[in-house]
């Protein structure tokens, strides 16, 4: 009988299964990582622990993967399943040799030069017992429960209280046929192998648990001696004529006011209340794009979350999200409006900091929160914070705001030596706590201040809300993107550290719009977002169900055929579960006839849908200029549809950040797979649209036709007023915009958004269409285009009004 099969571990193993929860990093190992059941597997471990060998043991059992209890038999030669760099520590004594697991290392390298058919795979392997990071003025407590190379008393007592946290972490596979090829298979090479393991775990222990909190006194001290904010309070005691005590004490209020209090104690309770939260508000949190994350944590990385801002439910999502992914939850900027009690003490220790909504010329608040968040970055604290500002009441992102972004990118610039990497984060939700409020305030209600109240409000309220989507977008490294806007930077802050470069202001701008196209180059098109967006683009916003599943079909073969980014996700299923997914969350109602079901959107909630809408329109907002050259024009040719597209493009980009490289390459694919879908044919004149009645082509072309109404009003002024000023543009358009909703029915409350106006006259401006005399051409042109894919009745009351508005 083998040690393992003794009565004794068996019975150590029940007791533990009874004690410990275990969660397993990433969630889907075979979807992550590159694990090949085919092939020979082996787990690497740090330290030798029968703990640790009985937690993994379970995790295998679970995913089907080799048990490490079993030895690994190849040909007749027999090895270990598991390798271990350090032998178990005893109580008393020094630790066992590491000699034998280098003979296991030494072993599985041999096997390869006997066998050049065989590759085993390495899987390094780390467990964690709770995620306490350890504080610098370390406590008993945590040399008890904390410590990485416990002996068995510790590891018991890090079992019994912390065996609830367990984290069982895998790591992409090394093959061994790769080192043996390319190394060697000699005991140097064992050796090496033993070392660059031991850096991969010290790593991944790190991306786990974080840095090592200061004490919060502690810490203010320090700030406080650093010379920028002791020039700060010189500064402000001077302007203010008071004594330089006063001006510290100041600093040291803001200090108060601003800094977070991490306390891992409450993130270990707040992730089992989450979890609770989440499995009775949602079937499913779905995830894409965290592998690339983690893997830039373990490459020593600076991460700094960028996420849109749908709900105060962000905050709380992406946090959990990265917790259970094997990350640190970051230290997160919120709104000084959410320090009211009990919610910001909590925040504070869940890793918030506050931020004041306006700095109001404040040198002294300016100079004490640009020297904190300088000192998160220097001590490793991944940072989150929303460039929007606030959360969007339309559903689409709203223009950026530069203040956090700048200060990240001066930090940069003071000198911080790791690479400083920004991670856009697409937050989508089938369903929005606080949608119908957003609607009530873009009708003129006064928006509620934030209390315990609206708290308690919210949570009599939580339901089926759905899924939720955390999409992970490209990342943006800001030393090379300093390296893209101004290649002699460093060299320029070098030579004069005190002065603003000129380049400065419009790298944050273009910075700023790259993190919000990434954004949305990672959207989730999910059941409620896709069915929204063919309901509001029917008219009655109605559909027989068949037809709705039909044109859901449709728009997903597109997704996933001609993809618009590979960030995206796309809903698994077809029309029909997708619809099905939609009516159980009731955001449809179901008609019944005697020739089938009519499927809708209630009028009372018409609205509050174009949210949901919004949130992908971007994805189809070329193939609905496509679809309306279609089925506007007869016998529109490829060269005819791409000049329509170059002159709308930049516009869409400017107000819905989209950011195709290649936009004709793409345009081009979309019309080839509407020729395999089968709904146009390519002739020697053009295209020609094949199916008759109701076209799945006009009902694509009505996601844009909003947009085309806007173009259509602007250019029509554009080319009645030539010179016309910006600003008078945009009130024009805005009043011709009123009067084109009220007399064809347009409720979208984006429809009406004056900001948006301005957004598109700025790349107007821009373009030149506003500043240079030569573009009557081009506008005309554009004109003309916009008039041609509008229904006629809507193109005549825009022609009139703009002709009533000249002659008045």
């Amino acid at each position: 009988m083998s040690k393992q099969d003794s009565f004794w571990f068996k019975s150590l193993r029940w007791l533990q299964s009874k004690l410990v929860h275990t969660t397993v990093v990433p969630q889907d190992p075979f979807a992550d990582l590159n694990l090949d059941l085919a092939k020979p597997m082996a787990y690497v471990m740090k330290t030798e622990s029968v703990s640790d060998i009985a937690a993994l043991a379970e995790v295998t059992r679970k995913f089907g993967l080799p048990c490490p209890y079993e030895t690994l038999k190849v040909d007749d030669i027999t090895v270990p399943r598991v390798v271990c760099l350090e032998g178990a520590k005893p109580l008393f004594g020094k630790r066992k040799s590491n000699k034998p697991f280098l003979s296991c290392f030494t072993s599985l390298l041999n096997l390869h030069q006997v066998n050049p058919e065989l590759d085993i795979q390495l899987v390094p392997v780390s467990l964690y017992w709770g995620r306490t990071p350890g504080k610098e003025d370390d406590s008993m407590r945590a040399a008890v429960f904390e410590r990485e190379n416990p002996t068995w008393l510790r590891k018991f007592l890090m079992i019994l209280f912390l065996g609830r946290d367990n984290f069982v972490q895998f790591s992409n596979a090394v093959s061994l046929r790769l080192m043996a090829d390319e190394h060697g298979t000699d005991k140097a090479i064992a050796h090496k192998l033993s070392r660059v393991a031991r850096v991969h775990f010290r790593r991944q222990r790190k991306v786990m648990t974080g840095p090592l909190l200061p004490n919060r006194q502690a810490l203010f001290n320090e700030l406080l001696r650093s010379e920028t904010l002791k020039k700060a309070i010189k500064e402000e005691a001077a302007a203010k004529k008071i004594p330089e005590a006063r001006a510290r004490e100041m600093a040291e209020e803001y200090l108060d006011e601003i800094a977070a209090h991490y306390s891992d104690s409450l993130v270990r309770i707040a992730q089992r209340i989450l979890t609770w939260l989440w499995n009775k508000l949602y079937k499913g949190i779905n995830i894409k794009g965290a592998e690339q994350i983690r893997q830039l944590h373990h490459d020593g990385h600076e991460i700094v979350y960028v996420p849109c801002h749908r709900s105060h439910m962000d905050y709380l999502l992406l946090s959990y999200i990265l917790y259970f992914q094997g990350m640190v939850p970051p230290h997160i900027a919120a709104g000084i409006n959410l320090n009211f009690w009990p919610a910001g003490p909590i925040f504070r220790r869940g890793g918030a900091f506050f931020i004041r909504r306006s700095f109001n010329g404040n040198k002294l608040y300016t100079a004490v929160f640009r020297e904190y968040l300088d000192q998160l970055f220097a001590k490793g604290y991944s940072v989150e914070y929303f460039t929007e500002g606030g959360r969007s009441r339309t559903g689409r992102l709203l223009s950026p705001k530069t203040g956090m972004l700048a200060m990240t990118v001066n930090s940069v610039l003071r000198g911080i030596e790791r690479p400083v990497t920004l991670v856009p984060v697409y937050l989508g939700y089938d369903h929005v706590m606080e949608v119908a409020t957003y609607h009530k305030e873009l009708s003129g209600k006064k928006k509620q201040k934030e209390s315990v109240w609206q708290v308690v409000g919210a949570l009599r309220k939580l339901g089926n809300f759905g899924q939720g989507y955390v999409n992970f977008g490209e990342p943006v490294t800001l030393q090379n993107f300093l390296s893209e806007a101004a290649p002699n930077w460093r060299e320029e802050v070098a030579a004069d550290p005190e002065q603003k470069p000129s380049w400065l202001t419009p790298a944050v701008n273009t910075l700023a719009n790259r993190v919000m196209t990434h954004i949305n180059d990672a959207a989730a098109a999910s059941a409620v977002t896709l069915t929204s967006l063919v309901l509001l683009s029917s008219e009655q916003n109605a559909l027989e169900r068949s037809q709705l599943e039909r044109q859901l079909d449709l728009y997903l073969d597109l997704l996933k055929e001609v993809p618009y980014t590979q960030y995206i996700s796309v809903a698994e299923g077809d029309g029909k579960q997708l619809l099905q997914q939609g009516l159980e969350l009731n955001k449809f109602t179901v008609q019944e006839d005697a020739l089938g079901d009519i499927i809708s959107i209630d009028e009372s909630i018409a609205v509050t849908m174009t949210y949901y809408r919004n949130n992908i329109i971007h994805l189809f907002m070329v193939p609905a200029l496509l679809a309306s050259c279609l089925v506007r024009q007869e016998q529109c040719s490829r060269a005819q549809m791409q000049a329509v597209l170059e002159d709308f493009y930049p516009l869409l980009q400017a107000e819905l950040f989209m950011g195709k490289a290649d936009v004709s390459a793409y345009a081009d694919q979309l019309l080839d797979r509407f020729i395999v879908k089968g709904l146009v044919a390519e002739e020697a004149d053009g295209f020609r649209v094949l199916e008759a009645g109701i076209n799945p082509l006009a009902l694509l072309a009505e996601t844009m036709s909003e947009t085309l109404q806007r173009y259509a009003i602007i250019f029509n002024l554009l080319a009645a007023h030539p010179g016309i000023e910006r600003g008078d543009l945009e009130r024009e358009s805005h009043k011709l915009a009123s009067r084109l909703g009220a007399l064809h029915g347009i409720t979208a409350p984006e429809f009406y958004d004056k900001k948006l106006y301005g957004i598109v006259s700025i790349k107007l401006k821009e373009l030149g269409y506003l500043t240079k005399e030569d573009t009557r051409h081009d506008i005309e042109r554009t004109r003309d285009y916009a008039n041609q894919l509008l229904r006629p009745q809507v193109k005549q009351t825009i022609v009139d009004s703009v002709a009533a508005e000249q002659e008045a």
